[in-house]
């Protein structure tokens, strides 16, 4: 009896913490794609960027069932958070600066077929922070042992206390959450700006193998960029740099981040054969 009592009072529990959130949580609906939000401030909406169309309108769905059109307020590939602003009357959720433990309980509530939805799963993976494929900086690295529909990308994780610790995503084989601190850190760029600032060389290049390792060609250069101005040059192929050996296009890419604008880099480059370096002070990416 004593353990049919524990466990209804757990479910109770778990209950409760679905039912204190879920008002906070809405469907996100764009040009053939389904997912979820949750109102971050009053009238702004965090998302799963992946999870949201490139092009066309997008409708928010509420809690009684009705939707209204939401602009776009602005996004991060590299990050997947996405912001939009709708004229809602949904509470915001607090978001808590905590990275659950390693084997915690974690509660994924959500939407499907434009209905709240709940999920009970594990941390599988808690760790320190990381890189995505593309380049954004994660605070840390919280996996859920947990199976989720592509609709309930952008639903929060809660801990057993109910506190929200971030943002579910679908990962290659896996669920992640953007931590709490990389959604705060990121929607604040995008609410007050519409963009994430990022490094700018003004380079297209291609890789290229050499016998003691690889290289980056320069194919073409912006004129009017950062590179252009330190005298890099087309034909030119970058071998190093800040004395750390070139390992390929995508990590020279990934070290762009928005710390890096303004920063000076020195890059190796040999050009002819001959080995020349440069000083390239960090511009910011264009929008287009």
């Amino acid at each position: 009896m004593t353990d049919l009592t524990a466990l209804s009072s757990l479910s109770s529990a778990l209950a409760e913490i679905v039912a204190r959130t879920a008002p906070s949580i809405v469907s996100v609906h764009s040009h053939r794609f389904r997912a979820t939000g949750f109102v971050w401030k009053a009238g702004l909406i965090v998302t799963a960027d992946e999870a949201l169309a490139d092009e066309g309108e997008v409708e928010i769905g509420v809690p009684d069932g009705s939707r209204v059109t939401a602009t776009i307020a602005g996004r991060d590939h590299t990050t997947d958070i996405a912001l939009l602003r709708a004229d809602i009357a949904a509470a915001p959720v607090k978001l808590a600066a905590t990275v659950p433990p390693l084997g915690a309980l974690s509660v994924v509530v959500a939407t499907n077929r434009e209905t709240a939805s709940a999920a009970l799963g594990m941390v599988s993976a808690s760790g320190k922070n990381w890189r995505s494929l593309r380049g954004g900086e994660i605070d840390a690295r919280i996996e859920l042992d947990v199976r989720l529909r592509p609709a309930q990308q952008g639903g929060l994780a809660l801990d057993a206390s109910g506190d929200a610790f971030g943002m579910t995503v679908l990962g290659p084989r896996r669920v992640l959450v953007i931590p709490t601190a990389t959604i705060e850190r990121v929607a604040a760029q995008l609410e007050t700006r519409g963009r994430i600032a990022r490094g700018y060389l003004g380079l297209g290049l291609q890789p290229v193998r050499l016998d003691d390792g690889v290289g980056a060609m320069v194919m073409n250069v912006d004129k009017a960029g950062p590179s252009a101005a330190a005298g890099i040059r087309q034909g030119d192929v970058i071998v190093a740099v800040n004395d750390q050996k070139l390992s390929g296009v995508r990590a020279l890419s990934r070290t762009l981040g928005p710390a890096s604008v303004g920063g000076v880099i020195d890059v190796a480059v040999r050009r002819g054969g001959e080995p020349v370096s440069f000083k390239i002070t960090v511009g910011e990416r264009p929008e287009a």
